[in-house]
């Protein structure tokens, strides 16, 4: 698992595509409301110290006094506001570097807080202002070793090589190249998590279309089946009490159907990553749905078979059928249906018929119903045709694809 972790895909580290722990939110809002306090005293007391190791092994330069130290506290200090104030620290440590210099004191690591600050600066989109502090910085120490050195401290001291501003605009390169690469590697780290972010909100959209679809076609067919039924039975409870049972019962199968495929969806939700305990509905199926929509008094002729489908398409195809069907007994005046099953050149074609008239506004379904097929065929890469036919009635026709090609994870 920790393999599998650590190398996919491109064979980078996952640290190296996600970021470190670390560093997440470095420069944002959130990693400037906490204080870096162990790294500033741990880069405090090293600058100290080899500060004080450079005066000894530089014994023509000024020696350090209590001006120096402080100099040194100050430009390593202000690394403590570096989340905070990025342009003012770049500067801040670069002017004490430069009062530093220009005392004379012994070349050291009062270089590195300048170093970090500059980092700290081009990682949270300071560009300029870094660049600035820098270039202030070695024009400064040219101006220094080459012209105002006569009247600086330590006196005697001749003018600098020139070979030495070489050196040190090549490490004024080298921070600024290294700041600019952990910059934009930072930017596509940020890029990589808004992403994989609206990948995982996609999903989870995706997910509550699909429970959407599922409640509705399962809730909208049984419960047509028991208005209808309920008003059969209480038509006749007085006249013909045994067709009044027959409805009765006919209501409560299709009540005890939608209760057990709503339980199911919800064990779905319960149990995430768990296969569900009963199998989807599917074609094999469109018998009993037939029976059903007897029950609720529509007569539906089925023709054709179906072929093997992948159990998405099974149940998409399954469910196409029951809105239809459902749509036909709660918004067609015909009691007369036909579905009609076709699978050639790889695409499975069902064709639900009925002869009308629409008996409301929502003629065909509803809008949901009709959205919610819709949304199914497009899933499987398949589409959906319904409308009036020209000789009256309504057609509901469905092309999905035999195989269905899977969907990539989202990354």
């Amino acid at each position: 698992m920790d393999g599998e972790q650590r190398v996919r895909g491109d064979g980078a580290p996952r640290w190296w595509r996600q970021g470190p722990p670390w560093w997440k939110g470095a420069g944002d809002e959130g990693r400037a409301a906490r204080w870096p306090w162990p790294s500033t005293l741990l880069l405090t007391l090293f600058v100290l110290a080899g500060s004080n190791y450079a005066a000894r092994q530089q014994a023509e330069r000024a020696d350090l006094d209590a001006f120096a130290r402080v100099l040194l506290v100050i430009g390593a200090g202000l690394l403590l506001w570096r989340h905070r104030r990025p342009v003012l620290v770049v500067f801040g440590t670069a002017a004490a570097a430069m009062l530093y210099l220009g005392a004379g004191y012994p070349y050291g690591p009062v270089f590195l807080a300048v170093a970090l600050a500059c980092f700290n600066a081009i990682v949270a989109g300071h560009r300029k202002a870094a660049w600035t502090a820098l270039g202030m910085l070695w024009a400064g120490h040219v101006l220094v070793a080459h012209w105002l050195y006569r009247w600086l401290p330590p006196s005697g001291d001749p003018a600098a090589p020139w070979g030495q501003e070489g050196g040190i605009a090549a490490w004024v390169v080298a921070i600024v190249a290294v700041s600019e690469l952990a910059r934009t590697r930072r930017d596509q780290w940020a890029r990589d998590r808004a992403e994989r972010a609206r990948a995982a909100q996609r999903r989870a959209d995706e997910e509550r279309l699909r429970i959407a679809r599922e409640l509705h076609d399962v809730l909208a067919h049984s419960i047509s089946v028991i208005n209808v039924q309920a008003g059969v039975g209480l038509a006749l409870l007085d006249t013909d009490p045994e067709q009044a049972r027959t409805a009765l019962t006919t209501i409560k199968a299709a009540s005890k159907e939608a209760l057990g495929e709503v339980r199911q969806v919800l064990d779905t939700l319960r149990t995430p990553g768990d296969a569900p305990r009963a199998p989807a509905p599917g074609l094999d199926r469109l018998p009993e749905l037939v029976s059903q929509a007897a029950g609720a008094g529509l007569t539906v002729e089925l023709e054709g078979s179906a072929p093997g489908l992948p159990p998405g398409a099974d149940l998409a195809a399954f469910r196409i059928v029951q809105e239809a069907l459902t749509n036909v007994v709660r918004h067609s005046g015909s009691r007369h249906a036909r579905v009609r099953l076709d699978h050639d050149g790889g695409a499975l074609r069902l064709r639900i018929d009925d002869d009308g008239p629409a008996t409301g506004t929502d003629a065909g379904g509803s809008g949901n119903g009709l959205a919610g097929m819709r949304e199914r065929a497009a899933a499987l890469g398949g589409t959906i045709e319904a409308g009036p036919r020209p000789d009256g009635g309504f057609r509901v026709l469905a092309v999905l694809p035999l195989k269905v090609k899977a969907k990539e994870d989202d990354r």
